[in-house]
């Protein structure tokens, strides 16, 4: 039982865990922006190109 609360004691002490979190989220929030980002910058292309199309002859 001491081995078992000695492991668990460690475990919370042990800071790899939290490091890998803040990573994960760093990484979903890119890549949420970086999706925002694709979204309205495809929509403003798409417009323009049916713009461009409409005013050829």
């Amino acid at each position: 039982m001491k081995a078992f609360i000695k492991n668990v004691k460690s475990f919370l002490r042990d800071e790899e865990g939290a490091t890998a979190t803040e990573y994960a989220v760093m990484l979903a929030l890119i890549i949420v922006i970086a999706l925002g980002a694709i979204s309205a910058l495809g929509t403003k292309v798409s417009s323009t190109f049916a713009n461009v199309t409409s005013k050829l002859p």
